[in-house]
């Protein structure tokens, strides 16, 4: 009988388990004994956190990152196949939403093998449901463009794309670009357009403001090197 691939959220931070996730999830994590991971050292951290009797040395990690052979990802599955339970556990937020491990789930899925997705905290969710946005009609968009020029023409793009469609439109920076993105949308973004930034999610630290471009000009917060999701609506 083959296992399961579990998917395993992680908390957006330094925040406390029990805040983020569910007794079953928490129950679940313990009992799976092969993860396939971003990288083994956050991955073992988080698991002590979950559970300090946890035994480390007792599980298997298969590293899933940019540089990870695609010939090698079927792999991953023999577990599941041996009758043993796996776990594809996030950095961040919930697995697979901007994140790797969408091609393991798609291989689990022509092998017939059942998916479990696990509650859990996710940034995108959670800041349209604080954003105060179209929480009816959203598209995230992951990263801007990183070359020169060019991503303010990509927000005026977004910008235009949510007015025509009403449509709230997300998107991430590397932490320490957060103020840099910010003045991009200062002055690429129409004064009437809505600007939610949602940053440190479940955190103590947590601050989510929704303001038009206008009443953010010279009131931008200071979240330099700090996790934040930004959502626009024109």
């Amino acid at each position: 009988m083959k296992g399961q691939l579990y998917l395993i959220p992680n908390t957006l931070g330094e925040s406390p388990i029990e805040r983020n996730l569910p007794q079953e999830t928490i129950d679940i994590i313990r009992s799976i004994k092969y993860y396939v991971v971003e990288n083994i050292r956050t991955a073992r951290r988080f698991l002590k956190k979950v559970d300090k009797s946890i035994e480390i040395d007792e599980l298997t990690f298969y590293v899933l990152d940019k540089h990870t052979n695609p010939n090698d990802i079927p792999g991953f599955l023999k577990p599941i196949n041996d009758g043993r339970h796996l776990g594809l556990l996030s950095e961040a937020g919930c697995p697979i939403v901007a994140d790797p491990g969408a091609d393991v789930v798609s291989l689990a899925h022509t092998q017939k093998i059942r998916i479990i997705p696990l509650v859990g905290p996710s940034s995108i969710l959670l800041s349209v449901m604080a954003s105060g946005l179209n929480g009816q009609s959203f598209a995230f968009n992951g990263y801007l463009p990183l070359k020169k020029g060019e991503v303010g023409k990509h927000i005026k793009h977004l910008e235009e794309r949510s007015i025509r469609e009403k449509q709230t439109q997300l998107f991430i920076e590397a932490p320490y670009r957060n103020m840099k993105l910010l003045q991009e949308l200062i002055n690429a973004c129409r004064p009437q357009t809505r600007l939610c930034i949602a940053c440190d999610i479940t955190l103590e630290t947590e601050y989510i403001q929704t303001k038009t471009i206008a009443q953010w000009k010279g009131k931008i917060p200071d979240i330099n090197k700090r996790p934040a999701i930004f959502l626009i609506l024109g």
